[in-house]
């Protein structure tokens, strides 16, 4: 428990007045920071807004970052993310979120003050955003009234990418130390892509054009300011179509377009009218992930998911990196989750000789394990992932003396790419940046990158069970430990295919195993994705 000082610090009329205003509804959910239907998230933001000023006095004033959004999910869906520069209080969060009565949210959030040991009287500091959903200003207003009842300094950057949030947190914590991040402005944000952006092209074209989905979302306008700082195509830049930027209709978020509407369905949003051939990628509602595809020449459509730029971009640093001479001083690795393609694994590991960490879902456990190599790259599937260079890593890269003119220009190149690559977050934006200026480099259009690896025939299945909770997966979730015997089945049924591979994860919400199966071919697939749904489902009940 904290000292009975701290413990009266809190206790003043209008935090106990909230605290009992915001009390979590009676509708039996067990919260978390997240993702939820509008109506349920009063409570959740404003305890969101207690922890962001805690974790500030942790850190000693140091900027947290709050940002209202939902991401993919439906229109009426919002939800929010803590941007901290250290390590996850998702515990804690849990915690709050789910006191069921004031004094058990006093209690809680009293303990936290005792267990970190924060001192109440040093400054706390925030900055949120939200996107373009209809609650969110409501939301925002909440969200005030937590840091102004725990006395916490903030700041409204209004509407930003949850990117762009990320980048000016880090901006503001790194502002005058060695490491420093940037401009901390949304202009700044611009302004360092731009710049970065004609470094690493070194004079080369870009080829064709892109057209971009912005998912009806936040993205739509903050690429349009985008290309304002970047050269025109007649200029020589890169010519980018936009397509689903209307934020004026908050109802169009999401629908029948972004990231998550192409890869779940392995089609164009139909307001794309690309011709064949033409590189096409979508955003999500925040633009914090991004996918890319093409329709081939027939007429078929070609995904390019978070895989393939996770071994776009490992191909080209590791290339650039042996051609600036710094091969042996720079180690490469590529993380990825066990719903990575198995075509993808065997082509960094095998052609490209890199090697390959699996981690569990979250990208809160690929960053993590990304910052362990010299250059760590990680994408999720669903496209949402970047890269990341070590405190070393950058220290030799910017030191290193070149031998060569070729050494020379290949280290411009990388040294631009380690400030166009959002660190920070995924980002839709600087990732799309990013993969022009590797196909420009390599002279390659959609198909070349298609014709790296093929993927193997995927399939997931969601199966109904009636407790999630005995299903304990272990080994970056690729096996199970229970129920017993389990693990055992799917073994015996991954063995009777070509290039099986088989596993199956609980739900994090919902009372639902999922099993993902890939084969040689798409009818063995499906074959082994049912023979391990069945055995689910048996162990379920």
């Amino acid at each position: 428990m904290a000292p009975q000082g701290l413990v009266n610090a809190v206790k003043n009329d209008k935090f106990h007045r909230l605290i009992i205003v915001y009390a979590v509804p009676d509708e039996g959910l067990v919260l978390t920071v997240g993702r939820y239907r509008r109506t349920l998230l009063d409570s959740v933001v404003f305890r969101v807004g207690l922890l962001a000023a805690l974790r500030s006095r942790k850190l000693n004033g140091q900027i947290i970052g709050v940002m209202i959004t939902a991401s993919h999910n439906p229109p009426d869906d919002n939800g929010v993310k803590l941007v901290d520069p250290m390590e996850s209080w998702e515990a804690y969060g849990t915690t709050l979120a789910n006191a069921p009565s004031d004094d058990k949210l006093l209690g809680a959030y009293e303990n936290i003050i005792g267990e970190c040991h924060i001192k109440l009287d040093t400054k706390a500091n925030v900055v949120f955003a939200r996107d373009t959903r209809a609650s969110g200003p409501h939301l925002i207003s909440i969200l005030i009234e937590a840091l102004k009842a725990t006395n916490t300094d903030y700041t409204d950057y209004k509407l930003l990418t949850t990117p762009q949030l990320h980048y000016i947190t880090r901006c503001l914590n790194t502002k005058g130390s060695p490491h420093e991040y940037g401009e901390p402005t949304e202009q700044g944000y611009y302004e360092k892509t731009a710049s970065s952006l004609k470094a690493a092209m070194q004079g080369r074209q870009f080829s064709g054009s892109v057209t971009v989905d912005c998912a009806n979302g936040v993205g739509g306008p903050k690429l349009r300011e985008l290309m304002k700082h970047l050269p025109s195509a007649s200029e020589g830049g890169l010519e980018i179509n936009v397509v689903n930027d209307d934020v004026l209709k908050p109802e169009r978020l999401n629908h029948q377009c972004g990231a998550d509407f192409v890869k779940t369905n392995q089609r164009a949003p139909p307001s794309s009218h690309a011709a064949p051939m033409t590189r096409c990628a979508s955003l999500d509602g925040d633009a914090d992930r991004i996918i890319f595809y093409f329709n081939d020449a027939d007429g078929t459509f070609r995904l390019l998911d978070g895989d393939r730029i996770a071994t776009l971009a490992a191909l080209f640093i590791g290339d650039l990196s042996r051609s600036a001479g710094l091969g042996e001083k720079l180690k490469v690795g590529v993380v990825q989750t066990a719903y990575a393609n198995g075509a993808s694994t065997a082509y960094v590991t095998q052609d490209l000789r890199l090697p390959v960490v699996c981690t569990a879902t979250g990208v809160k456990h690929l960053h993590h394990a990304a910052t362990k190599f010299d250059v760590g790259v990680y994408f999720e599937a669903n496209g949402h992932g970047t890269v990341v260079f070590s405190d070393l890593a950058l220290k030799r890269i910017n030191k290193y003396a070149p031998q060569s003119p070729a050494q020379s220009s290949a280290l411009d190149t990388l040294r631009a790419l380690t400030a166009l690559i959002n660190q920070t977050v995924g980002d839709a934006l600087s990732d799309l940046l990013l993969v022009e200026v590797i196909l420009a480099h390599k002279g390659w259009g959609p198909k070349e990158w298609d014709l790296t690896y093929t993927d193997l025939p995927n399939r997931l299945v969601r199966v109904e069970v009636a407790d999630r909770s005995i299903f304990k997966a272990v080994d970056a979730e690729r096996r199970l430990e229970s129920p017993p015997g389990v693990q055992a089945q799917i073994d015996a049924a991954v063995r009777k295919f070509k290039n099986g591979r088989s596993f199956a994860r609980a739900s994090g919400t919902e009372d639902a195993v999922r099993v993902y199966a890939e084969a040689a071919t798409r009818s063995e697939t499906e074959d082994l994705a049912q023979k391990v749904a069945t055995i689910v489902r048996q162990a379920g009940g």
